[in-house]
């Protein structure tokens, strides 16, 4: 446990401010969905486990999970982790919001009765007593963003929950929910080839003093290069995604190679220079990489 708390001092993490409402985060989070598959298998508990607690060990305090991710068994391994970590020096971020998951879609939920279940729910996976960043997952937008947020609103002040945030939310939606109590944060997806809220939404989220974390910062692995050299694991859901398959694969390795000759210039991984580019978009932005083995952890270092 000592060892956990001491964070190697040569590849500490700088903290920042995420929003405009106090939230303090390590300038990198993790991403934990990856633990329990769905780009590729699932790890064991231990693993898991094991992966979170050496990435506190590099200086990441913020975790992000999801009663969506497993499903519900997300949770429940960040929940196992934090029982051997510090709970007041770790940053809790989950979502609710996503009702089912099927092949045709999914299912979204915004009820204030919603809200409310969802939470309680997660705390009693993650055996906390507060949640630092709650996210509405999904949209939903048969019900009004007014009524959600205010429910989120009481929530935070019950203290079950600290900061507000949202995913994948319109600029409309945004500004909305801002305006019935402050938003956090904003998750959405950004990395070297996903840039298209760089025109709208990130100007906003400045505007209203909103952070924003980019999930996806390596492109779903694609910029670690292990699918372009070894391809796919079978049952990976990347098999259907179109930047994975086919002819666009074929020219994605182009600009993959591009990277990599960058990266061996600065004597770095492909995936650290991608991570890197993310990071220098701003204080206010805070990526949420994902790992499957503490190995992996090297990309968290300068």
């Amino acid at each position: 446990m000592e060892q956990q708390q001491q964070h190697d001092a040569r590849f500490q993490i700088p903290r920042v401010r995420l929003g405009s409402q106090g939230f303090e985060v390590s300038k990198l989070g993790f991403g934990c969905m990856g633990l329990s598959g769905v780009y590729n298998s699932p790890v064991d508990e231990e693993t898991g486990i094991a992966v979170i607690l050496r990435a506190f060990e590099k200086g990441v305090t913020f975790f992000d999970t999801s009663d969506a991710y497993g499903p519900l068994t997300n949770e429940v391994l960040l929940g196992k982790a934090l029982e051997r970590l510090p709970r007041e020096q770790v940053q809790v971020a989950t979502k609710f919001g996503i009702a089912k998951i099927e092949l045709t879609g999914m299912t979204v939920n915004g009820t204030p009765e919603f809200v409310r279940a969802s939470c309680e729910a997660s705390l009693a996976r993650l055996g906390v007593g507060y949640i630092d960043l709650y996210y509405q997952h999904r949209i939903d937008t048969t019900v009004p963003i007014e009524e959600t947020v205010g429910e989120l609103k009481k929530l935070v002040e019950e203290g079950k929950v600290k900061y507000i945030g949202l995913s994948e939310a319109s600029p409309d939606t945004i500004r909305r929910a801002h305006a019935v109590h402050p938003i956090t944060a904003l998750q959405i997806e950004w990395s070297l080839w996903t840039r298209d809220i760089e025109e709208v939404i990130v100007p906003l989220c400045r505007e209203l003093g909103i952070g924003i974390v980019p999930y996806s910062p390596l492109g779903r692995g694609f910029f670690a290069g292990k699918a372009v050299v070894e391809g796919l694991p079978e049952n990976s859901i990347l098999s259907i995604h179109p930047r994975f398959s086919g002819e666009n694969m074929e020219k994605n390795k182009i600009l993959y190679a591009r990277l990599r000759n960058l990266a061996e210039k600065h004597q770095c991984t492909p995936a650290q220079l991608a991570l890197a580019w993310v990071l220098y978009q701003g204080d206010d932005v805070v990526p949420i990489p994902g790992l499957q083995n503490a190995s992996g952890t090297r990309i968290l270092e300068p």
